[in-house]
């Protein structure tokens, strides 16, 4: 397994959807530092509501390279991403509004995917901005969404179980790393993205991340990123789809795939949620004060980021 787990560990150093990453240390240097709360850091902003709720405010701009070739799966897309940051923050999402240029057969098939997916997971498109022109097209797509407690990376805390939760149903695609079960979950997503909102009411999670571009492991990285805590994860227990490679499954981004973090008596309980839904989810390791991210697999084990000395966003705690 030596071959496989330094393939694995080179591919998480190269992996462009975790450099990505790295540009949003513009957002500090333009807007100065915030906390992980109310501004730049987490899945979603929360604002704290008179009620002692907050209002979840949450923003993605798809790849141009994605909308131009494939309008339709763009929409679908911008939808997935937005109502995960909410459920990521333990809310449920309340609205979607959009922004869409190009030529208009292309504006046509984003929305298009748009409302198909809006229509899913049962969030309503409340408005948005649109205009036609000649040049390639372009979408962006911003979610709001209502939490009792907040499921902030900030939360994270050593001896916490770190569980992986997904939806095993669907299709990897050969083109862009994306996992889709919009066709085989169907309108299942709905209640699926809002069980985060339950648990962390309950108390029974305390921090999730989306798994979103830079797959599992970087999208773990930025998990613990906020706090400098790190944790140890057995790639050999994570859940995977029939017939999808580990290598290729970690580096994707599944339309339903969480990381959390639980208190260590409430892992079973959270894990036996999920699985009611027939969601998949395992406990694959624990938080620790490290500050480093280590791959287990087999007999074998790499250390693929020390967050101490290499930053993944750049973002940082005041």
């Amino acid at each position: 397994m030596a071959a496989d787990l330094a393939t694995i560990a080179r591919r998480f150093g190269e992996h462009p959807g975790l450099k990505a990453k790295a540009a949003l240390h513009v957002v500090t240097e333009a807007l100065g530092p915030t906390d992980w709360v109310a501004g730049p850091g987490d899945d979603a902003a929360a604002l704290p509501s008179p009620d002692g709720t907050f209002l979840l405010v949450a923003g993605e701009a798809i790849s141009p390279p994605f909308v131009a070739a494939d309008p339709y799966g763009a929409g679908v897309a911008a939808v997935v991403a937005n109502v995960n940051d909410i459920a990521a923050m333990g809310g449920r999402p309340t609205a979607l509004v959009d922004t869409v240029t190009g030529r208009e057969p292309a504006v046509r098939r984003a929305l298009a995917g748009l409302r198909h997916a809006a229509d899913l997971y049962q969030v309503p498109v409340a408005g948005g901005h649109l205009s036609l022109w000649d040049g390639p097209p372009s979408l962006s797509v911003f979610a709001l969404g209502q939490a009792e407690s907040v499921l902030s990376a900030r939360n994270l805390a050593p001896g916490q179980s770190l569980l992986a939760a997904y939806c095993l149903d669907g299709t990897l695609r050969a083109d862009f790393p994306f996992f889709s079960s919009i066709a085989a979950r169907g309108a299942g997503l709905a209640a699926d993205v809002r069980l985060l909102a339950d648990l962390g009411s309950a108390g029974r999670v305390v921090a999730a991340k989306d798994i979103s571009m830079a797959g599992t492991l970087g999208s773990l990285a930025m998990l613990l990123e906020p706090t400098g805590n790190g944790a140890t994860v057995d790639l050999g227990r994570i859940p995977r789809p029939p017939g999808v490679a580990l290598e290729d499954w970690l580096f994707a981004f599944p339309t339903f795939g969480f990381l959390l973090s639980c208190p260590a008596a409430g892992a079973a309980p959270t894990i036996a949620a999920f699985e009611g839904r027939g969601l998949a989810c395992a406990a694959v390791g624990a938080i620790d004060s490290t500050g480093q991210l280590r791959a287990v697999l087999g007999d074998d084990a790499v250390t693929l980021i020390d967050l101490a000395t290499t930053p993944v966003t750049g973002l940082g705690l005041p």
